[in-house]
């Protein structure tokens, strides 16, 4: 009899955060008996952050449902906020997913689908305020999990809470495996990966080089709130 695969599909759009899909990837490709798209409005090559080209396997209007919907961040999910077809499809697939999940600023994303609303929630630290327009409890960890809804920190918290994921559907001793194999085993080479831990001066420095790209997107996650009923 045919083992039904276990569906995870990941969000790819334009000018995403490549590591923010890529670090979950490796890990759920490991998966045993997981199946794993990449999913956008079509099949065109789509130019990430920094240039790479990531092609679509999987068209919304085409996508099975899947097991597990995860999206993304990287300046690229600053339209989607208020992009009626994804966000349409992000909350019908939520519907029968067993898992709803971010990496990065796409928690923003499930925000602005009305998925985060009264689930506690993390992102990136520079967009960490944006969740509670959106009802959702911000929760500063690195993953945070509550019920079916997973989110993950910036960029290379993606492996990390790809391999809570990993644990979540197959155990800690699969999950565990899966690490190993990949050499997952951080020693950085800085203490400075957390505004907590950076020194006030090179943060303030981060923060300044997307003072645009924060401003653009803090206006927009004030018009997706407003178009959600977050009435109890």
């Amino acid at each position: 009899m045919a083992v039904t695969p276990f569906r995870i599909g990941l969000l790819l759009f334009p000018n995403i955060t490549q590591l923010d899909l890529t670090g979950p990837y490796e890990v759920f490709t490991k998966l045993p008996g997981a199946e794993v798209r990449l999913v956008w409005k079509t099949r065109d090559p789509v130019t990430a952050g920094g240039g790479m080209q990531l092609i679509p396997d999987t068209m919304f209007a085409e996508c099975p449902q899947l097991d597990l919907i995860c999206v993304p961040g990287g300046a690229g999910m600053n339209p989607l906020l208020t992009d009626v077809e994804t966000l349409d499809f992000l909350r019908a697939q939520a519907k029968g997913a067993r898992y709803v999940t971010s990496v990065c600023t796409g928690a923003l994303v499930l925000g602005a689908a009305g998925l985060l609303r009264g689930k506690r929630a993390t992102t990136h630290w520079m967009s960490h305020d944006m969740l509670a327009p959106f009802g959702a409890i911000p929760t500063k960890r690195r993953v945070v999990i509550d019920g079916a809804v997973i989110t993950g920190g910036g960029v290379t918290a993606g492996i990390d809470f790809a391999l809570a994921v990993a644990a979540e559907i197959a155990g800690a001793e699969t999950a565990q495996a899966i690490q190993l194999g990949l050499e997952y085993d951080p020693h950085p080479p800085f203490d400075a990966g957390h505004p907590d831990r950076a020194d006030a001066t090179l943060v303030a420095r981060v923060h300044g080089a997307a003072a645009a790209r924060q401003a653009e997107r803090a206006a927009l996650v004030r018009q997706a709130a407003s178009a959600l009923d977050l009435t109890p």
